[in-house]
């Protein structure tokens, strides 16, 4: 009997790239909470829905958001932080303006410019996601 390998396989390359990614509300603001923070994790399943990459898990605590992000070799780890915090802000700019503006009176933010970004390895995603998971 043989083990299932997490790994894929493509015809250029095999690979097995998972990451911890954390984003911060701009000024530690406390925003990610009731229909705000339901619909910033529709927007960031939606956008990873229409990309090559995947967000096995993602969970809020009020001014952060912690993330298990399935990627593939060619992707960078600055483009997929890029493409998730434009869109979201976007996104979430679009449906709740008014608590955004009582917030953010000089321009449309959300995040702060950093990020954290952890890369796992094949042994430990079970501990991340119990982590990520514990968080809300």
């Amino acid at each position: 009997m043989s083990k299932k390998s997490n790994y894929i396989t493509t015809n250029r390359s095999k690979h097995y790239l998972k990451c911890h990614l954390i984003f911060v509300c701009k000024y530690h603001k406390k925003l990610l909470v009731g229909q705000l923070n339901d619909d910033i994790k529709q927007i960031f399943q939606s956008i990873a829905d229409d990309s090559d990459f995947e967000i096995e898990v993602m969970e809020t605590d009020k001014d952060h958001i912690h993330f298990l992000i399935r990627y593939i070799p060619r992707l960078s780890i600055s483009q997929m932080v890029r493409r998730l915090k434009q869109e979201s802000t976007r996104q979430i700019w679009l449906l709740h303006p008014t608590t955004l503006r009582k917030q953010y009176w000089y321009k449309n933010m959300l995040w702060s410019d950093g990020y954290f970004v952890c890369s796992i390895g094949e042994a430990s995603p079970d501990t991340i996601r119990e982590y990520i998971l514990s968080q809300g």
